[in-house]
């Protein structure tokens, strides 16, 4: 968790978002850390993914007490490999092009 203190403080959640949140075993505190961290963030991305993804997301960064900091080398990893694969889709294509 970037070895940073935290503080305990109080929030008031309405009684249907606890019940589905509490279903979906969602680590609360780390929600409301990860969605913190976003808002006061100058450089963010925003990805529609998947439910399970989501549901990874929340288990591996916001119930571990990581943050996306600790995810971004793995995402820079993925965009590389991504770019490198479209890089040979357009090679392909520009072989076929007369």
């Amino acid at each position: 968790m970037n070895n940073q203190e935290l503080k305990r403080i109080s929030v008031l959640v309405r009684e249907d978002q606890y019940k589905i949140l509490s279903k979906k075993n969602v680590n609360i505190s780390g929600l409301i850390r990860d969605l913190i961290d976003d808002h006061l963030s100058e450089s963010k991305v925003t990805l529609a993914v998947t439910d399970e993804t989501v549901e990874l997301y929340n288990t591996i960064i916001s119930g571990t007490g990581a943050d996306d900091s600790q995810l971004e080398k793995y995402f820079r990893k993925s965009l590389k490999q991504l770019l490198n694969e479209r890089i040979e889709f357009m090679k392909e294509l520009s072989t076929k092009i007369d």
